[in-house]
C-alpha cells in the first residue's frame, strides 16, 4: 500500500543543547542545536521495500527547449511511465544540484536547468508538479539535495546575483575548479539546514537524501584559518581530521533536525561512497551517522560494483556495510549502478553477462536490506544498458 503520511508542522517549544527555539513558518531554526547528538525521533518508515531510481539534473535539464515548462512535464510524466512499468514505487529526483533549485526558494536561486539561465523564473512550479504526478501515481519522492556544491568546472557558466555564495563569498571557498560552500563556517550550515527546512515544510515529499558529495576531494588546506581559529578557541582541539569530520557531522545533525522539527514523519538519509573507506578523503563519518541516533534514518552506499570487479566486488562491498554497526530505527537500501550494465566499467567484467543488475538486486534481498536504488534513470533508455536494465524489469515484475 502506497505509504502517506498526513502530519501538521510541528509549532511547539523545542529543548535542544539548553537552548529553546521556536519553530513556525516565519522563523528558521539557528544551528546552535547541532552542537551535540540530537535525540533520535521515531520514523513511520514506508512498509513495502523501496525499488528505486535516481533521477538527475542532467535529466530533468530543458534548458535547450523551446517549450520548457511543457518538455519538463513531459520529461516527468515519461519517468512516471517507466517506473510503473518497471515496479518500482521511489523517485529520487535531484532538486538542489548547485546551491540553486528547481521550486521557488527563499534561499536559493532558480536552477539554470530550467530556464538556462540561473535564477531565471520558469513561471511555474517543477517540484509540486512532480510531487503531485509521482503521488497520484502511489511514487513517493525523496528531494536529493547537494549540500555543498555550488558550481564545478563551469557548470553553471554563471552565477545569479541571488545565489547564495554572490551575496555572502565569504561561506564560500574554491578548490580544484570549484566552488562550494564552506563546511567550516557555521553560516554555510544554517544555510543548508534552512534550505532543508523549507522543502519539507513546503512540498509533501517523502524523504531529503544527501548525496555522496562532502568535502571536496584533495581539498588541500583551504581550511587552515578556520582550523587555526578553532584551535585558539578550544581547550582540547580535534585533529584536522576530526574537525572536519566534526564540521560535516554538525551540518548532518542540523539537517536532521531541520526535518524532523518541521515534519516528524518525512526521512532523511544519505547516499555515501560504497567503498567505505573512501569516505574517509571526503570526511564523511559514515559509520558515526549509522551507530549514533539523530544523524539519518537511511544510508543507501553507492556499491557501484561488478560481482567480479577486481577492486572491489559488489559482495564485498556489501558485505562492509551489513557489518558496519547500525542503530536500531536506520533502514539499509542499496545504490546499485545501472550505469555500468553492458560496458567495460571495472575491468570489462559487467561484460561477462546480461543478469548482473538483476543478480545484485537479488543478493540485496536475500540480505534482507529495505530496498534498493539504481542509478540512474537514463539507463534506461541507454542502448549499452538496455539488456540488463529490461532484465532487472522483468524479474521485479515476476
Amino acid at each position: 500500500m502506497f505509504y502517506k503520511r498526513i502530519i501538521p508542522y510541528i509549532l511547539s517549544f523545542v529543548l535542544l543543547s539548553g537552548s529553546i527555539y521556536y519553530v513556525a513558518d516565519t522563523q528558521e531554526v539557528g544551528t546552535e542545536s547541532s552542537a551535540s547528538t540530537p535525540t533520535q525521533i521515531a520514523v513511520e518508515k514506508p512498509t513495502q521495500e523501496i525499488r528505486g531510481v535516481w533521477v538527475t539534473y542532467m535529466t530533468l535539464d530543458v534548458s535547450g527547449k523551446s517549450d520548457k515548462e511543457s518538455a519538463f512535464k513531459e520529461k516527468i510524466d515519461t519517468v512516471i511511465s517507466d517506473m510503473k512499468d518497471a515496479n518500482l514505487n521511489t523517485m529520487v529526483v535531484q532538486v538542489r544540484p548547485f546551491s540553486d533549485a528547481i521550486y521557488p526558494s527563499r534561499y536559493f536561486p532558480w536552477s539554470h536547468i530550467l530556464t538556462g539561465t540561473q535564477g531565471e523564473d520558469p513561471g511555474y512550479d517543477p517540484l509540486k508538479y512532480i510531487v503531485q504526478a509521482a503521488h497520484e501515481n502511489e511514487i513517493m519522492v525523496h528531494a536529493w539535495v547537494n549540500p555543498y556544491r555550488v558550481s564545478t568546472k563551469n557548470t553553471p557558466d554563471e552565477l545569479s546575483d541571488d545565489n547564495p555564495a554572490v551575496k555572502n563569498s565569504g561561506m564560500t571557498v574554491e578548490v580544484n575548479d570549484g566552488v562550494y560552500l564552506n563546511p567550516a563556517d557555521d553560516n554555510a550550515i544554517k544555510l543548508i539546514a534552512d534550505g532543508v527546512r523549507e522543502l519539507v515544510r513546503n512540498y509533501d515529499i517523502d524523504a531529503v537524501q544527501f548525496d555522496d558529495y562532502f568535502y571536496p576531494p584533495d581539498c588541500g588546506e583551504f581550511d587552515q584559518e578556520d582550523y587555526e581559529r578553532y584551535c585558539e578557541s578550544a581547550d582540547s582541539p580535534l585533529s584536522l581530521e576530526d574537525f572536519r569530520k566534526e564540521n560535516v557531522n554538525k551540518m548532518v545533525r542540523a539537517a536532521y533536525e531541520a526535518v524532523h522539527q518541521t515534519k516528524q514523519n518525512v526521512m532523511f538519509g544519505i547516499s555515501p561512497q560504497g567503498n567505505l573507506g573512501n569516505n574517509e578523503g571526503l570526511y564523511a563519518d559514515v559509520t558515526k551517522w549509522c551507530k549514533e541516533q539523530g544523524y539519518i534514518d537511511y544510508i543507501c552506499p553507492q556499491i557501484y560494483f561488478s560481482l567480479d570487479n577486481p577492486a572491489l566486488t559488489f559482495e564485498d562491498g556489501l558485505s562492509d556495510w551489513l557489518s558496519t554497526e547500525k542503530h536500531d530505527d536506520l533502514s539499509l537500501y542499496i545504490g546499485i549502478p545501472a550505469y555500468k550494465a553492458g560496458t567495460d566499467a571495472d575491468g570489462g567484467t559487467w561484460l561477462d553477462n546480461d543478469e548482473i543488475l538483476k543478480t545484485e538486486v537479488g543478493i540485496s534481498r536475500e540480505v534482507k536490506a529495505d530496498g534498493f536504488i539504481l542509478y540512474s534513470y537514463d539507463s534506461f533508455h541507454n542502448d549499452d544498458n538496455a539488456q540488463e536494465v529490461q532484465n532487472v524489469i522483468r524479474y521485479l515484475n515476476e
